[in-house]
């Protein structure tokens, strides 16, 4: 185990020397990465990936799920040698990989190495991410397979409302994403609602190992679904499964602004069963009154008793917003198939501008 950092010397990219525990020193050598791109470089250290090594560094590079699935952070190796940490990522096709494309999140380079990757601004993180240790400190069932996780991290919990983290899990191999469903607050404390998944390695150890007092790192904050407070326009939020947690956090992150003072919030939970139906509650601690209206739709309706919306989520803001979309910032979380629907209704049918629709796409 590391314990800091004793020296350091400028030589052939940056050698670090490394305290160990028992008395020893190592030494690694970090990589410098140089983006033929846009002529800009950062340097990686310890575990990290190409990407978090740039985004740590305030560098945007091009993303948006962190974690193999969305292909946002595809690159070219032009000169140097890299680790591809998951071959068969479903972010690059078979034409990508033909071309020679990699992506970021899954790649560290071995030695320096020179790339062409995308860039841009709106990628740059307002708050650089940083790993740290962090100690499981309670829990709570939301549903009969959602679970909340309370986290205090060694340092700070600074992030924006809506954001997630990448957890790294004792003997689970890669990295997890989950969004904090609290706001970045002055206790360190990172929350998450997480759904378990049926012989997922991700969720089997954090339901059934980890316990109370359990170390984890958690790194972050990653992510551009975050909340602009900048407009005047009303929110809409939209969730299904274990999306409620990004946008519990969008709602906080609103309330306690003081944004919704002047603008209305609405919160639309997309549930299986009316026994999945959740969020209410916590929406109505937020005590803003008719500021927020919460409305929850069930899919299967006749199992259990319901009186409410039925179908799909996008459908029920289809329905119920009547208005013209244009009005609105919409932000969104959940299964694959729901985002893609929803993405149609806003983008395509009703010609909702690119800057007020906010999602992050997870696999």
């Amino acid at each position: 185990m590391r314990t800091g950092l004793i020296g350091h010397v400028k030589d052939m990219g940056e050698i670090l020397v490394h305290k160990l525990q028992d008395g020893r020193t190592i030494i690694d050598t970090a990589a410098v990465i140089h983006n033929l791109k846009d002529g800009g470089e950062c340097v990686q250290n310890d575990e990290d990936t190409i990407l978090r090594a740039a985004l740590r560094s305030g560098i945007g590079y091009s993303y948006e799920c962190n974690s193999g699935g969305c292909g946002g952070c595809k690159f070219e190796l032009v000169e140097g040698e890299i680790e591809n940490l998951w071959e068969d990522a479903p972010g690059l096709t078979a034409r990508d990989r033909a071309r020679g494309r990699h992506l970021a999140c899954q790649c560290r380079a071995r030695g320096d190495i020179k790339i062409k990757a995308t860039t841009s601004p709106e990628y740059k993180p307002i708050i650089p991410p940083i790993r740290q240790k962090a100690r499981l400190i309670g829990v709570k069932d939301i549903t009969k397979d959602i679970r909340e996780f309370r986290f205090k991290s060694e340092g700070s919990a600074n992030f924006l409302p809506g954001q997630f983290a990448m957890l790294e899990l004792p003997g689970v191999g890669s990295s997890r994403a989950y969004s904090m469903s609290n706001i970045g607050n002055d206790e360190n404390e990172w929350h998450f609602q997480i759904r378990y998944v049926e012989n997922g390695r991700g969720t089997s150890y954090l339901f059934n190992t980890l316990k109370i007092g359990g170390e984890i790192e958690i790194d972050g904050p990653y992510g551009l679904a975050w909340l602009r407070e900048d407009t005047q326009r009303d929110i809409i939020c939209i969730a299904g499964g274990s999306g409620l947690a990004p946008m519990v956090s969008i709602a906080r992150g609103a309330a306690n602004s003081g944004i919704l003072k002047n603008r209305k919030l609405y919160f639309f939970y997309g549930a299986r069963t009316p026994d999945d139906v959740c969020g209410e509650e916590l929406l109505r601690e937020l005590e803003m009154g008719d500021a927020i209206k919460y409305i929850p739709i069930v899919s299967v309706p006749g199992v259990g008793d319901w009186d409410g919306e039925t179908g799909f989520a996008h459908d029920a803001v289809r329905k119920l917003i009547e208005d013209d979309f244009k009005n609105y910032d919409f932000y969104f979380a959940g299964p694959t198939l729901m985002l893609q629907a929803i993405q149609e209704l806003l983008m395509i049918e009703k010609r909702v501008p690119y800057n007020q629709v906010h999602y992050d796409r997870f696999f």
